[in-house]
């Protein structure tokens, strides 16, 4: 196992009416800016009960927040907050609201272009307003941990970001939130989550079984319980096991003491910034070609992964491992998101295009081992046409 440091001080209330428990979470004399992304929370009631579990705050609202949080709209978040002394934030809403929320905490009080807090991966935040979440797409893993990617419009750069200072201080996870997610959102959120576990579990092994075998369980959850979320939309159960899984896919504890990969995501980024993909989309996409294409790097994994999260034991190592990944792309299909470029009308041209970027943005020795070139990913993104 790898040396490794591990803090997390999230803290976490799940289950049923938690919202109300913000009124204990909030201090009483906070001046509150909710931010939050299009119509659905008003619809479906949440952004109610968030008002009245805020009681007498002083509450301002920002709305708008995209799929993929744009650095543009963000900005206007901040200018906000600046003007109406906002001193604690609230995300309502999912991942990208709440990788939003990030950098808005972060981008206040900085001192200087907001823009260099992305240019410097986040190494130069040295302090960020307070905030908390109510999760209501589970998904990223956002609501705990430090990590966060924002999109430039302008420059068609997909930027990720971390800090110690942006972690949540509380999130609210009511697996009802989710109930009136349309089919596609709970699908990307599965994909999204089991993609997170695969890139700090399918390296090469350094005798780390916990890590493992809870990385495992959390896949075989998603597996079993993401269909079941996709037939009933009302099955509690379902809904929670799901939106754990998402939380526990991305909150450090799986990787700590392993090699991570993330070749994937970084790719994944260049597509959703070019060609506005869906994330999860473009996880699906990459990691099976990913996987075909480095299967020698990764082949201990792979053997794991094939027996312990698919019961492939029998026949020759190669043939198990090609089921295991086929089994996967399966999988990613079966919860309704596609796994080749051409699914979304894109071609060799966009191929190239998203090379370019990689270069532009010198993703040039992405995985576990730095050994993913240019040349390498090109090959992937071909594999996955």
């Amino acid at each position: 196992m790898l040396n490794f440091d591990f803090h997390n001080p999230t803290k976490i209330l799940f289950g049923k009416g938690r919202i109300a428990d913000l009124d204990k979470e909030v201090p009483a004399d906070a001046r509150v800016l909710i931010l939050y992304g299009g119509g659905s929370i008003k619809s479906n009631g949440v952004l109610d009960e968030v008002r009245t579990a805020l009681g007498a705050r002083t509450v301002q609202e920002f709305a708008g927040i995209e799929p993929n949080p744009s650095y543009e709209t963000l900005m206007h978040a901040v200018e906000l907050a600046r003007k109406e002394n906002s001193n604690f934030l609230l995300a309502v809403g999912g991942g990208s609201v709440i990788d939003g929320t990030k950098f808005v905490a972060a981008a206040i009080d900085f001192e200087g272009d907001p823009w260099a807090i992305l240019e410097k991966r986040g190494k130069n935040i040295t302090k960020a307003r307070p905030f908390g979440t109510v999760l209501t797409l589970p998904a990223t893993g956002s609501e705990m941990n430090n990590g966060s990617v924002v999109t430039r419009k302008s420059l068609k750069a997909k930027v990720p970001f971390s800090s110690r200072h942006v972690f949540p201080q509380f999130s609210i996870l009511d697996p009802v939130t989710t109930f009136t997610l349309p089919v596609r959102q709970i699908g990307n959120g599965v994909v999204d989550a089991y993609a997170h576990v695969m890139e700090q579990y399918m390296t090469y092994p350094v005798n780390a079984p916990v890590q493992d075998r809870f990385a495992e369980g959390i896949l075989r959850t998603l597996i079993e319980e993401g269909p079941k979320a996709l037939a009933a939309p009302q099955d509690y159960d379902a809904r929670a096991n799901i939106m754990w899984c998402a939380t526990l896919a991305l909150n450090g504890l799986i990787g700590a003491g392993v090699p991570q990969d993330w070749a994937t995501h970084m790719i994944g980024h260049e597509l959703t910034a070019l060609y506005g993909l869906d994330h999860a989309q473009t996880l699906a996409i990459v990691m099976p070609s990913m996987l075909r294409l480095r299967r020698h790097a990764k082949r201990e994994k792979l053997l794991q992964y094939a027996a312990r999260v698919w019961d492939i034991t029998q026949g020759d190592e190669d043939a198990r491992i090609e089921t295991a990944i086929a089994k996967t792309q399966e999988f990613f299909e079966s919860v309704g998101v596609k796994t080749r470029l051409s699914d979304y009308s894109l071609d060799s041209k966009s191929v190239d295009a998203v090379v370019i970027q990689l270069e532009s943005h010198r993703m040039v020795g992405l995985g576990e081992r730095r050994d993913v070139t240019l040349d390498i990913s090109r090959k992937v993104l071909e594999f996955s046409l």
